[in-house]
């Protein structure tokens, strides 16, 4: 910078000096408001992102509380008593249909939710009365809504909460309302308990019946396939029965020629014996098919996917009982199941139900009773089978899992 510069620099200076000097007081106080307002808006800016960055912190702390107070109650829930026990969903249904229609009829006739009658605004009795009206709406509309979303959520691990809810919703209320003398009164409380005990075993009773519904068309499904197992191996015997009998008959033919030839002999009487076994096989079909008690229970384990000492007791009529067995250890468990052993029964609905009847306490699902999974050992096991069905069972003590003692030795190579 230059002589000339610097002094130029310097009159630029004195002559802003001397133009504040001649500032009146009330533009210097502008001009130092101004510099302040500069400054709080700054300070603005930064308090509203620490703002943003707070309420973003509560969100998250709020939802960590909310996941928090869900696991508490998830971990902490008492066995549900029911109230109705109605038998069917429908039942259930049109109870809850009277219980909201008692509710609309007590809003209706203004029984819902109680207040001053006395109130005045501005002297005016009517305005008072309009006031207790209006803060009537707003406080049912508040708690209805509390209700609305309890009973939308209620579960078998929350119930407790769920209620304690419905109740504090209506403290809340009473303690808003205390200058009016506003409260819910306890009738229509109670009705939204109802309300929350219906709506509970309401959906308990729909998924039960869903369930049976499952198992009644799991079980339809199995007696189609048996029905279609019956008239393969029909078809296939009776094939057999023609071809054996037509070779039956043309050797008779050849024996009436030569009576006394070894080999013919030989071969009729294995024909007369492979006759009897078709005649047999024929009757063990008729037999199937008329006899809807017989069949097999079936004792498998899959010590990969459930552990040791844990069994499924169940029951087929198929012809190949494997085939059951083999469906049951599809892509929805990790290794095939293990069979110890399989029994036929002209009763088998009746050994099956000794059986799990004997282990009623030690099933690993105690809600769902379709659940065959007992936590039993094999030897107690045996002596059910033994006092209930009067023929030798073969039972295998040691399942083979291969593929799990496999997957084991993997991995313990790696």
């Amino acid at each position: 910078m230059g002589l000339k510069d610097i002094f130029n620099a310097s009159k630029i200076r004195k002559e802003n000096d001397g133009l504040k000097e001649l500032m009146s007081p009330e533009f210097q106080n502008a001009a130092s408001l101004n510099e302040k307002i500069a400054e709080l808006e700054v300070k603005k800016e930064k308090l509203e992102k620490e703002n943003a960055r707070l309420s973003s912190s509560v969100e998250k702390l709020r939802q960590e509380a909310i996941f928090f107070e869900d696991s508490i109650t998830f971990q902490d829930f008492g066995l549900y008593t029911p109230r109705y026990n109605f038998v069917t969903a429908e039942e259930y249904k049109l109870r809850l249909d009277k219980i909201r229609t008692q509710q609309k009829e007590m809003i209706k006739t203004d029984t819902a939710i109680a207040g001053s009658k006395n109130w005045t605004v501005d002297g005016s009795k009517s305005k008072g009365n309009k006031m207790i009206k209006d803060m009537k709406k707003l406080f049912l509309r508040a708690f209805n809504s509390d209700c609305e979303d309890v009973i939308t959520r209620i579960k078998y691990n929350n119930y407790e909460m769920s209620l304690k809810k419905i109740h504090q919703s209506a403290d809340s209320i009473e303690k808003l309302g205390k200058m009016m003398s506003l409260y819910i009164t306890s009738k229509y409380i109670n009705l939204k308990v109802d309300e929350l005990h219906l709506a509970f075993e309401y959906q308990q009773k729909k998924q039960e019946e869903k369930e049976a519904q499952k198992a009644a068309r799991a079980e339809m499904r199995e007696a189609a396939r048996l029905q279609k197992e019956i008239e393969a191996q029909r078809k296939k015997i009776e094939k057999e029965q023609t071809h054996y009998q037509t070779a039956y008959e043309k050797l008779l033919k050849q024996l009436e020629e030569c009576p006394e030839n070894t080999d013919l002999l030989i071969k009729k009487v294995e024909l007369e014996s492979r006759l009897d076994d078709i005649d047999k096989a024929i009757k063990d079909i008729d037999y199937r098919e008329a006899n809807q008690r017989a069949g097999y229970v079936y004792i498998i384990s899959n010590i990969g996917a459930f552990g040791e000492n844990v069994y499924k007791i169940g029951m087929t009529r198929r012809l190949d009982p494997q085939d059951r067995v083999d469906e049951l250890g599809d892509a929805s468990v990790p290794f095939n199941f293990d069979v110890h052993a399989m029994i036929f029964s002209d009763d088998a609905p009746a050994l099956e139900s000794a059986l799990h009847k004997a282990f009623e306490n030690r099933k690993l699902n105690m809600v769902n009773t379709r659940r065959e999974f007992f936590n039993v050992t094999l030897d107690e096991i045996k002596k059910v089978v033994k006092k209930n069905f009067d023929k030798t069972v073969e039972f295998i003590d040691v399942p083979y899992a291969e593929q799990f003692r496999v997957s084991q030795k993997m991995r313990q190579n790696q």
